[in-house]
């Protein structure tokens, strides 16, 4: 057993499966059609051994909101998925951690934080979602469907968080494989040349592979033009369809401007512009 193995082995035991023990008691939905967490389980190469365990990670807040009584009661640890997208998102960084020291055993830390940060962002994560479909099976608030929630990549980025928690809890001592085939398959290898590619040629992984943020600060330390700074100037919308804009700053001068539907979204856009402004004739080699 392997030292990761070990670690999280004695997680398991303890209490989340409280959590688990309560979504036990509800029952699914028959149906003599498959239903789209079945058709999900075939897609990932899973079926769960609880159903209910699925159907929690598959549950986003603002059904949960909708749906809890008194109505607008705050949502139980056991009705949505945000807990699971926390546990998720712990062992995913694990797993990732150990697969990138055994495929580059030769990176320095630095390289492999800013591996791991790219291989677990919410861009990648919610690539995934969509390679496996993930938005048909997850369930909604009426606000959320309306406004586009299947889509949206930070809905689809914590649910494929949570569908690792589920996994590592359903299947167990073997939990922690059942997590690592997943996590392999769906956020390593499809990203693997890639690294390997880059890994070959010498660069530092900051500003070549996706993160322009990194590649900003690259650019300017080498010229020594200091630490560039975010300030958010606006966010507007409701709290399930926010837009954020925001700008990127070298001392007091403003480079430029990048709008998401998340703050970490809108720095990437204003770093990816200030970076094709400060270096176009470099802005074709930036990340990918």
């Amino acid at each position: 057993m392997t030292f990761v193995a070990r670690a999280c082995d004695a997680v398991a035991t303890r209490p989340f499966f409280t959590m688990v023990s309560r979504m036990k008691r509800r029952q699914a939905t028959p149906d003599s059609a498959e239903t789209p967490a079945a058709a999900l389980e075939h897609r990932i190469g899973y079926q769960f051994r609880d159903a209910a365990l699925l159907q929690l990670a598959l549950t986003h807040s603002s059904l949960a909101f909708e749906q809890a009584e008194p109505a607008g009661t705050p949502n139980r640890t056991t009705d949505d998925n945000e807990q699971l997208e926390f546990l998720g998102d712990a062992v995913a960084g694990l797993l990732i951690t150990e697969l990138l020291c055994q495929h580059f055993p030769e990176r320095r830390e630095g390289d492999l934080t800013r591996m791991r940060a790219l291989l677990v962002s919410g861009k990648r994560l919610s690539e995934a979602a969509v390679r496996l479909r993930l938005g048909e099976a997850l369930h909604l608030g009426r606000g959320e469907e309306a406004t586009g929630g299947r889509q949206r990549a930070s809905v689809l980025a914590d649910a494929v968080e949570a569908l690792v928690a589920a996994m590592y809890l359903d299947a167990g001592k073997a939990g922690l494989q059942r997590a690592r085939d997943f996590v392999e398959r769906e956020l390593f290898a499809p990203h693997l040349q890639e690294l390997r590619s880059a890994a070959q040629q010498g660069v530092r992984f900051g500003g070549v592979i996706g993160d322009w943020k990194s590649a900003l600060q690259e650019l300017l330390q080498a010229r020594d033009g200091g630490q560039p700074h975010y300030r958010t100037v606006e966010e507007i919308g409701s709290d399930h369809n926010k837009q954020f804009r925001v700008e990127v700053l070298l001392r007091e001068d403003v480079l430029a401007e990048g709008e998401g539907t998340s703050k970490k979204s809108a720095q990437q856009m204003a770093a990816q512009r200030a970076y094709n402004r400060l270096s176009p004739e470099k802005a074709a080699d930036g990340p990918a």
